[in-house]
């Protein structure tokens, strides 16, 4: 049985005093949601100062990046040592990562090899552009990105590795893909190709998560499908309310 999960992404948003306000408001909803892991990702600047207003609660911690080097003249990076100290998860080749600043696949792998050899568990993303979807592209897309991403992680690390399926089409656009749709593309696509990465064990314990304009009023119909874990929320998870009732739903 998979647990199901809900991270919010607040992407380049929130000062450290707007991550506090909305931690709190958070923290009584999700607190309540006990069977499922809900994931907060704030902006590296409020990742310390969010970390001691959940500790205690059952609210997890993730950064939204980092650098595969230990330590070095890298200005403007972090460290996968860096980010472990203070969290837990880490979200890695997110489209907006792959389209504004270059994230190959070879780097998403680079960056889940150096996460998982710090303790940390990656939110490894993966989907397909609008015109690699209109011309049919969408499951070698996905396929290369997954088994790229993965490349020399062993079973035992496979085991911490979460995957979130992020249409790029549908990624702050208020266009979703239909549930049915995208439950297609993460069993086809994604759970299929992890029995051959891994084992047909460890595909079906790996938690796969749909992104892509997930509201509360949508939320319930993807989690319906069997192949859909849980999501990766975007603007939704900056208002409390949203977040707490997408929560809610995926329970």
């Amino acid at each position: 049985m998979r647990t199901p999960c809900v991270a919010g992404n607040w992407k380049m948003h929130n000062s450290v005093v707007d991550s506090i306000k909305l931690v709190k408001e958070l923290l009584p909803g999700l607190d309540k949601v006990q069977s499922v892991d809900s994931i907060i990702c704030p902006p590296f600047t409020a990742l310390a100062s969010v970390a001691d207003v959940i500790k205690g609660s059952s609210i997890h911690l993730g950064a939204q990046n980092l650098y595969w080097v230990d330590q070095g003249a890298y200005t403007g990076e972090i460290s996968p040592g860096m980010v472990a100290e203070i969290a837990e998860y880490v979200i890695l080749g997110h489209s907006e990562r792959r389209a504004y600043f270059y994230d190959s696949d070879e780097f998403v792998n680079k960056k889940i090899l150096a996460a998982l050899a710090v303790g940390l568990k990656p939110i490894l993303c993966v989907g397909e552009t609008l015109e690699e979807n209109e011309t049919g592209r969408t499951g070698e897309v996905v396929k290369r990105q997954l088994t790229a991403g993965l490349h020399d992680v062993t079973n035992q690390q496979l085991e911490k590795v979460i995957v979130a399926y992020e249409p790029v089409w549908a990624i702050g656009t208020g266009k979703a893909a239909t549930p049915e749709g995208a439950n297609q593309v993460i069993k086809e696509f994604i759970r299929d190709e992890l029995v051959l990465i891994g084992s047909e064990e460890l595909a079906d314990s790996i938690s796969i998560l749909y992104g892509g304009s997930v509201k509360p009023d949508n939320a319930m119909e993807f989690f319906d499908q069997p192949d859909i874990d849980g999501a990766l929320v975007g603007g939704a998870s900056l208002k409390a309310d949203a977040f707490i009732q997408i929560t809610e739903a995926a329970g």
